[in-house]
C-alpha cells in the first residue's frame, strides 16, 4: 500500500501511484522495518531533480522493481527541501562510502537507521541486481552488515572538522589567492565542468574589495549573465550548467539560487553601476514576482526541469522555429544574437539561448526577446513545487528588500514585506518556526539552523530598508531559538535543534552547499544584530562560529564562501549607522539612500521609531534629520547631508 496520497510534498505526491509500496519518513517506517525484520531503502530526491524522475520512471514505475523493493524492504521516500537533516546525515554516508554525493540518492538501512550501503541514480537492471545482492547480504551476512553499518556511523562521528581562532585579514587574503588558483579567466566561475552559480563567493569577493576579487567576481557575473544558464527571455538563472562556459544548463530554477544572484547581481551594480547587472535584477525579479509567487504572499521551492517528459523543452528553440516567430529576416538576426544553430547546442539540433555581446539595435533586441517570450508563453510549462520553504522565502526577503531600495521598485520591497509576512504568521510560533508551508496550511516539520539563521537575515535586512522594528523584533526571537537551542557547545552550531527528532547523527555541516550554511548564515545574522544592539552575547557567538572560516578559506574557500563574506562584515566593524528624522522627510530618504549605496561590508542601518538599541539618544540635528556612523556603538559626529555621509562611510571603510 502506497502511503504517499496524504502527503504534503510534491515531489512526495510524485510519487503516490507507485506500486512501490512507500513510507513517509517518521518512526512507522522503523517499526515496520524491526516487524518484518528487513532494511530499510531510504530514496530521497526533490521535485525539479530530473534524474530523479529519470529513476522513477524507470524503477519506481516498474512493477517487477517495486515487487523486488516491496518483498526485501522498508521502502521510505524523502523530499530533501522538507528534511534536509535526513538528506544531510545520509548525503554523508554516501559521500564517504562513494566518493561522491547527489540526487536520487539512495541508501540502505539497518531498522535503526545505520547505513550500510548507498550510491545515487541506478539504471533499472542495475538497481534489481543491487536489490537483490543487499537482501541476500541481510539474510546471509547479517552481522556483517550490521558492522558495516557500525563502522560508517563511527567514521562519520570523527570526521567533523576543527575549527579555529576567529578569522583575520590574512585568512580572508589567503582565500582570494586559493579562489585565484582555481579561477577560470576567459569563462568566469571556478574549476571545471560541470559550474554552478558560486553566489556566496562573489559575495565575499566583491566586499573584500581588492582589484583581483573584484575581477574575478565581474567576470564570473557577466559570463553568467550572458550565457545559457541564465534565461535570456523570461530572467532567472537555472541550477548549473554541465559545461564550463555556461551554455548549457541543467534546466530546474531553484528559489535559493536566484534569491542569492539576485542580491550579488544588486550589489554587482552597487559597486559599477553596470547596465547588465541591473537588467539582470530587474528580470530576476521580474520571474520571481510572476512565476514563483504563491497566493498567499510567499515564494514557490523550483520549477523542473523538464516539460512534456524532456528536458529543457520550454526553453530551447530551433533556427526554424525563430523564423516562424519572428519571419525569416528578423528569425535569422535572432539565431545570430543568440547563439541559435542548425546544428544546436543542445539535444536534437535545439539550442540554449545566449546573449554573447549586447547588439546595436537595442529596440530590436527588446521587440525581439517579447515575441519570443510570448510565443514561449504557449508551450507546456515546466511544473511548480508549490511548497514554501522559510529558509529560502528569507533569502529572498533580504534579495527583494535590498533591490528594491537599491533600484527605487517599492513593489519589490512590498513582495519582500509579503513573504516576510507569511513566514510570520504561518510559519513561526512564539519564537519556534517550521520549515514549510503549502496552499496556507505550515507542514509538520521542524526549523533547521537554515531556517531560523536566513529568515532572521531577511527580517532584518527588511528592517534595514524600511524601518519597520517588527522585523528586528521577529529576527531577535529567532536568533534567541538559535543560541539557546543549537548551539554545539563548541563554538559553532547543529543543524537540528536540541529538541528535534533524534537520527542516528546530529548534522552540523558547516560548509556551504547551494546555500550558505547554517552556521555561517547564524553568524551573519548574529553579527546584524549585535551591531543594533550591542549585544557582546551575540557577537561573540557570531566570532565563535566564524572560527571554522579560518580551518577552511586557506584551502578551500569555495565552501566557506558565505562565511568570508561575514567575516569580511566582522573586519569592517560591522559599520553601523543610524538614522534619524521623520520617515516621510525627503532629507531622511536622502540620508537612507546615501547608506545604503556605499557598498561597505556588511553595513547594518537602524532607522524609524521602534525600540531599537542603535537608535537611542541619537536625535536630530538643529532640527534636521541626521546621520550617525558607529562601530560597537561608538559613534562619529552626526552628519545632516548625504554628501557628508557618504564621505563619513567612505572613511569608516578603511578603517580596519
Amino acid at each position: 500500500m502506497n502511503r504517499l496520497r496524504d502527503a504534503t510534498s510534491p515531489y512526495l505526491l510524485q510519487h503516490a501511484g507507485n506500486p512501490v509500496d512507500w513510507h513517509e519518513w517518521g518512526a512507522e517506517a522503523f517499526a515496520e522495518a524491526r516487524r518484518r525484520d528487513v532494511p530499510l531503502l531510504i530514496s530521497v530526491g526533490y521535485s525539479a531533480c530530473h534524474w530523479c524522475h529519470v529513476m522513477a520512471h524507470e524503477s519506481f514505475e516498474d512493477p517487477a522493481t517495486a515487487r523486488m523493493m516491496n518483498d526485501g524492504f522498508v521502502n521510505v521516500k524523502v523530499d530533501r527541501e522538507e528534511r534536509p537533516d535526513v538528506d544531510a546525515v545520509y548525503m554523508n554516508a554516501t559521500t564517504a562510502m562513494t566518493g561522491h554525493g547527489g540526487w536520487p540518492m539512495t541508501v540502505f538501512a539497518t531498522p535503526e537507521g545505520h547505513p550500510f550501503y548507498a550510491g545515487t541514480y541506478f539504471p533499472r537492471q542495475q538497481f534489481q541486481r543491487l536489490l537483490s545482492a543487499v537482501s541476500q547480504a541481510w539474510t546471509q551476512d547479517r552481522e556483517g552488515v550490521l558492522a558495516q553499518g557500525g563502522k560508517v556511523v563511527a567514521a562519520l562521528d570523527e570526521a567533523a572538522l576543527p575549527s579555529g581562532a576567529a578569522p583575520t585579514a590574512e585568512v580572508t587574503e589567503q582565500a582570494v589567492r586559493d579562489l585565484a588558483a582555481s579561477f577560470d579567466p576567459r569563462r568566469g566561475g571556478f574549476g571545471g565542468a560541470p559550474k554552478f552559480p558560486p553566489s556566496m563567493v562573489l559575495e565575499f569577493l566583491l566586499r573584500h574589495g581588492t582589484e583581483d576579487a573584484t575581477e574575478m567576481a565581474a567576470v564570473t557575473l557577466e559570463a553568467m549573465a550572458r550565457g545559457g544558464i541564465y534565461d535570456q527571455l523570461g530572467g532567472g538563472f537555472a541550477r548549473y550548467s554541465v559545461d564550463a562556459d555556461w551554455v548549457v544548463p541543467h534546466f530546474e530554477k531553484m528559489l535559493y539560487d536566484n534569491a542569492l544572484l539576485m542580491r550579488v547581481y544588486a550589489h554587482w551594480w552597487r559597486a559599477t553601476g553596470s547596465p547588465l547587472a541591473r537588467r539582470v535584477v530587474l528580470e530576476t525579479a521580474g520571474w520571481l514576482l510572476r512565476e514563483m509567487r504563491t497566493p498567499e504572499g510567499g515564494f514557490a521551492s523550483a520549477l523542473d526541469a523538464d516539460s512534456e517528459g524532456e528536458e529543457g523543452r520550454f526553453y530551447v528553440w530551433t533556427p526554424t522555429q525563430l523564423r516562424e516567430v519572428l519571419g525569416p529576416e528578423r528569425g535569422a538576426w535572432a539565431a545570430s544574437v543568440f547563439g541559435v544553430t542548425d546544428a544546436g547546442t543542445f539535444e536534437h539540433g535545439t539550442s540554449v539561448l545566449q546573449l554573447s555581446a549586447d547588439p546595436e539595435d537595442q529596440g530590436m533586441l527588446d521587440d525581439t526577446r517579447a515575441e519570443l517570450f510570448a510565443a514561449r508563453s504557449a508551450r507546456v510549462r515546466p511544473g511548480r513545487d508549490d511548497k514554501v520553504v522559510a529558509a529560502w522565502n528569507g533569502l529572498a526577503v533580504a534579495a527583494l528588500a535590498e533591490a528594491g531600495a537599491l533600484l527605487r521598485r517599492p513593489d519589490l520591497i512590498d513582495a519582500a514585506r509579503g513573504a516576510a509576512e507569511l513566514i510570520d504568521t504561518l510559519h513561526i510560533d512564539g519564537a519556534r518556526l517550521r520549515r514549510t508551508s503549502k496552499d496556507g496550511r505550515v507542514g509538520r516539520n521542524a526549523g533547521v539552523l537554515e531556517d531560523y539563521a536566513d529568515v532572521a537575515e531577511g527580517f532584518l535586512t527588511l528592517y534595514g530598508v524600511t524601518g519597520e522594528a517588527r522585523w528586528f523584533e521577529r529576527a531577535e526571537a529567532l536568533l534567541g531559538t538559535v543560541l539557546d537551542r543549537f548551539a554545539d557547545g563548541d563554538g559553532g552550531f547543529y543543524d537540528t535543534p536540541d529538541d528535534g527528532e533524534r537520527l542516528f547523527q546530529r548534522p552540523r555541516d558547516a560548509t556551504d552547499g547551494a546555500t550558505p550554511s547554517g552556521r555561517f548564515a547564524a553568524a551573519g545574522a548574529l553579527l546584524t544584530y549585535s551591531a543594533l544592539t550591542g549585544s557582546s552575547r551575540h557577537r561573540a557567538a557570531a566570532e565563535e562560529a566564524l572560527g571554522m572560516v579560518s580551518a577552511l578559506a586557506p584551502r578551500h574557500a569555495r565552501f566557506a564562501g558565505w562565511g568570508l563574506a561575514v567575516t569580511e562584515a566582522a573586519l569592517s566593524g560591522p559599520v553601523e549607522v543610524a538614522i534619524t528624522g521623520a520617515p516621510d522627510d525627503p532629507r531622511t530618504a536622502a540620508l537612507h539612500r546615501a547608506a545604503l549605496m556605499s557598498g561597505v561590508p556588511g553595513l547594518v542601518i537602524a532607522l524609524g521609531d521602534g525600540d531599537v538599541p542603535l537608535m537611542r539618544g541619537r536625535g536630530l540635528v538643529g532640527g534636521e534629520p541626521a546621520a550617525y556612523v558607529c562601530r560597537n556603538f561608538a559613534c562619529r559626529l552626526p552628519v545632516t547631508t548625504p554628501a557628508d555621509l557618504t564621505k563619513e562611510l567612505l572613511g569608516s571603510a578603511t578603517m580596519r
